[in-house]
């Protein structure tokens, strides 16, 4: 996987630090995890995590760039203008700038985002634009603009460095970084779907995109039942393998998915994602964040 070029710590937190108490920018971000915000909101304050970064900033400057250049091909209008036109209205949804993307030779079903709030890119395998449909694309692609639009990149390009060192040179040294890193990512990974069925507008398109990475498989989904995948969580609320999960960078998926269908309740979705002007009652975000916060918990 590619990885960023530059991150400019200092920069990235003078422009963000008034955004950083905990509420929304301007309303524009209301759709996002009440605990992203908060989690994000400490980490200025968090030695470890400021000397991670900081150590990032240093090891991938000038980095990876000319790689990825070299190795990928780069979407625009001319080249894959088909995936070009879905980023556009995700971030026309979002209120961002169209990221830089770039499709990779890849047979994994995934994507990803690096780089700094000045500087993102989103990377996506080429295994899931063949496997994906435009529809489910469009949660994929909303999914990592959400990472942009909430200022996640400097964390997640860090965490994925943090991640190569730990395998490679340092191990436990590293750890102090990585498990609240991985505490926060699991609780952005909440706020990047909401994002991606913001831009999807249809609940079900979200469920099956998020899905499909679990299967790996086109001829394997067709069969797939995803109400008997859900019942795999409350069997796993039993089993001391749920607790591999804090090590995670993300939640187990039965969860995410649990977590989507509580925020397609919302009110704020439902006025999103109507196809008619009419105003549809649903519950309130304080509501939402309550009850999915019970259910990464594992008591809801």
């Amino acid at each position: 996987m590619a990885i960023a070029p530059t991150l400019d710590f200092n920069a990235f937190v003078d422009k963000r630090k008034a955004a950083r108490a905990g509420g929304a920018m301007e309303g524009a971000h209301d759709y996002s995890y009440v605990l992203d915000r908060q989690t994000r909101a400490t980490f200025e304050s968090a030695k470890p995590i400021e000397l991670a970064v900081a150590s990032a900033v240093r090891v991938f400057k000038e980095r990876e760039r000319g790689r990825l250049l070299g190795n990928a091909v780069k979407v625009s209008e001319r080249q894959f203008g088909r995936i070009y036109g879905i980023a556009r209205e995700c971030s026309e949804t979002l209120g961002i700038r169209v990221p830089q993307i770039y499709i990779v030779n890849s047979p994994t079903l995934n994507a990803g985002t690096f780089g700094t709030d000045e500087e993102s890119f989103i990377v996506v395998h080429s295994a899931l634009v063949d496997q994906y449909t435009d529809e489910e694309l469009r949660f994929v692609l909303g999914h990592e603009c959400g990472h942009i639009h909430n200022s996640h990149v400097v964390y997640l390009t860090t965490l994925h460095f943090l991640k190569l060192v730990a395998e490679a040179y340092l191990g436990l040294l590293v750890m102090p970084a990585i498990l609240p890193l991985n505490a926060w990512s699991r609780r952005a990974e909440i706020t990047c779907d909401r994002a991606g069925m913001m831009c999807a507008r249809d609940a079900h398109v979200a469920a099956r995109a998020l899905t499909k990475l679990v299967v790996g498989s086109r001829k394997l989904y067709e069969e797939f039942n995803l109400e008997a995948f859900l019942e795999q969580y409350e069997e796993g609320k039993e089993s001391i393998g749920r607790y591999m999960e804090a090590l995670a960078s993300h939640p187990f998926l039965p969860k995410r998915v649990l977590a989507m269908r509580v925020f397609a309740e919302a009110e704020l979705y439902k006025k999103h994602a109507a196809r008619s002007d009419s105003a549809q009652a649903g519950l309130s975000m304080l509501q939402v964040d309550d009850r999915v916060k019970g259910l990464l918990k594992g008591d809801a």
